[in-house]
């Protein structure tokens, strides 16, 4: 069997070697891990990729063919794999959802810090314990109205805290546009000027100087005209937004075309103390916020690109990222970011009929003093019009 699994990593293009095999074969016979699924993919994950850049095509290719084997490396029925599968949807009544208590953050705080000491093994279901498609705050896949989720994937996105190592992806800035559109929106805000090497032929000039010489040549030259706006993107990258990845991808890339000025960084859920340029990198390679607002002239014109969709502790409390322990409030730099740059909107790639009902989103519209704006065409026009007066 595992030679078919071999042959699917190399049909997937993943650079595996017969000497990579030999090391998992060799690891299984020395029964390294526990007879499990899970154990068996980080196993194999870890023996046979070399490179992380191929971790996603083995995800891909490892859940195509294991797909529907759940017991195969799972020995003990009393813990059945089927406690790890998230529930998709998990059906409670109105009042049983007004029931689920809100801890608050400290609080929420402490009660992990008490269930980590009390439990001692896996849980599924219910109301107290770590694990999976409960009411707890603690887990994942369940109903809960704010808690911390611990692996696998988020459902109502309100997470106070993420407890797990998350990768990820760029935004392609080649991505062809699906539409002309956004580049003729995006082209409302130009401010067009003259400055450089004289290296382009003044036509109008050239003639009138000839026309003085009676009739000789006499070439003019000018600097070429080139598009002065200088434009900062601050894009918001992983968890909720990888549900607008081809919009964002259409937007940067129609925005570099455009904007021959133009620098980017990336952040998650909300401004903190440092932005990233490449997301592979992001724990090595950070620039701090205080130095990039003193870097870029005031005239700059600023464009967050987020979601705005995350717990309210993240923008408005210390240390309420969902990745680390942030020293100021994420709403603090944000003012800042503003007052710095006077032209700056924030574009959201969720629908404007939803923002109603997301707390994080009227946070954010406050301290933007109301200038966010949908990834439309109606939208982006706007908010170009805004940073253009």
């Amino acid at each position: 069997m595992l030679i078919d699994f071999f042959f699917t990593l190399k049909r997937a293009k993943i650079p595996v070697s017969i000497n990579e095999f030999l090391v998992l074969l060799e690891a299984l016979e020395k029964q390294v891990i526990a007879p499990s699924l899970d154990d068996f993919y980080y196993l194999s994950r870890i023996t046979l990729v070399k490179d992380e850049t191929n971790f996603d095509k083995f995800d891909k290719a490892f859940g195509a063919y294991f797909h529907g084997i759940e017991t195969l490396f799972e020995k003990n029925p009393d813990i059945p794999l089927d406690w790890l599968i998230k529930r998709l949807e998990r059906e409670l009544t109105p009042e049983q959802k007004a029931a689920l208590e809100k801890f608050g953050y400290d609080k929420l705080m402490d009660r992990l810090k008490e269930l980590l000491d009390e439990q001692k093994g896996r849980h599924e279901g219910g109301n107290k314990w770590i694990g999976t498609g409960g009411t707890s705050p603690f887990g994942h896949g369940g109903q809960n109205p704010e808690g911390i989720r611990i692996g696998g994937e988020g459902g109502n996105r309100s997470a106070v805290k993420v407890w797990e190592a998350r990768t990820y992806r760029d935004y392609d800035s080649e991505r062809e546009l699906g539409t002309r559109n956004i580049k003729v929106a995006l082209r409302r805000l130009r401010k067009f000027a003259r400055e450089g090497a004289q290296d382009e032929l003044a036509l109008d000039d050239t003639i009138r100087a000839t026309a003085n010489n009676a009739g000789w040549l006499d070439i003019k030259m000018q600097p070429e005209r080139k598009n002065k706006v200088k434009v900062l993107m601050l894009m918001d990258v992983g968890g909720t937004m990888d549900d607008h990845i081809a919009r964002v991808e259409e937007l940067f890339s129609a925005a570099k075309t455009e904007f021959k000025n133009m620098e980017f960084f990336y952040f998650h859920n909300c401004l903190y103390e440092t932005l990233w340029k490449n997301n592979r990198r992001r724990h090595a390679e950070r620039f701090a916020s205080w130095d990039v607002l003193r870097k870029y002239p005031p005239d700059t014109k600023v464009i967050f690109v987020g979601d705005a969709t995350m717990s309210p502790y993240e923008i408005v409390q210390a240390g309420g990222s969902v990745e680390y322990h942030n020293e100021e409030a994420g709403a603090v730099w944000l003012q800042r970011f503003a007052q710095q740059f006077p032209k700056c909107v924030w574009l959201n790639p969720e629908p404007e009929a939803l923002w109603q009902y997301r707390q994080s989103i009227a946070i954010i519209r406050q301290l933007m003093s109301d200038r966010m704006y949908p990834i439309t065409m109606d939208g982006l026009e706007r908010a170009m019009q805004m940073l253009s007066k």
